[in-house]
């Protein structure tokens, strides 16, 4: 399988993947908008709040290469589109760190990435159990641990960009039953 990333408008990626499903019903391969859930404290109410992992990015995936280059022009067309990743001219399909990343959030967290379960070890590091966040371990840059939430530093294409994450505390030292 070959994975394409598609830069559209952002905050419009669930709207960009219905219109182009809907004007072209005979293209049924599999589009991604990754998406995770945070809860919002917003004047003294937690309200809980959508937003994109990979803000202004949707992701393709197609049996072959041929199929991309097929149907090329149908995405251009659709309201939203801005260009296919590397460029319209050089479509490149993901790979390496890029694509290790994004099949994390689509296969692993699922469509919509909730709360990971964490504890913190006797030296008040973050350490996952289960959730989004496991295997991310390492580009965790910030923890809040009042809002529960992590920050993450995620790489695509060779731009950077911080995301945040929820987490429940299940603990404050190992569990038991898990050993070093």
């Amino acid at each position: 399988m070959n994975y394409y990333a598609i830069q559209v408008k952002s905050r419009a990626e669930a709207k960009f993947i219905k219109l182009f499903k809907a004007l072209h019903p005979e293209i049924t391969f599999p589009i991604y908008f990754p998406q995770r859930r945070l809860d919002i404290r917003r004047k003294g109410q937690i309200k809980p709040s959508m937003a994109a992992i990979f803000p202004g990015y949707v992701f393709v995936e197609v049996e072959n290469s041929e199929d991309i280059i097929n149907c090329q022009w149908d995405f251009r067309r659709t309201e939203g589109f801005y260009r296919f990743l590397r460029s319209n001219q050089e479509i490149t399909p993901l790979a390496d760190r890029d694509l290790e990343l994004v099949l994390h959030f689509i296969q692993n967290a699922g469509p919509v990435a909730g709360r990971s379960k964490v504890y913190f070890n006797e030296n008040s590091r973050i350490v996952v159990v289960e959730g989004p966040l496991m295997g991310l371990e390492g580009r965790i840059v910030k923890v809040d641990k009042r809002k529960g939430r992590a920050k993450i530093m995620l790489d695509l294409y060779n731009d950077s960009f911080s995301i945040d994450l929820g987490f429940e505390v299940i603990g404050s030292t190992e569990p038991a039953g898990r050993g070093r």
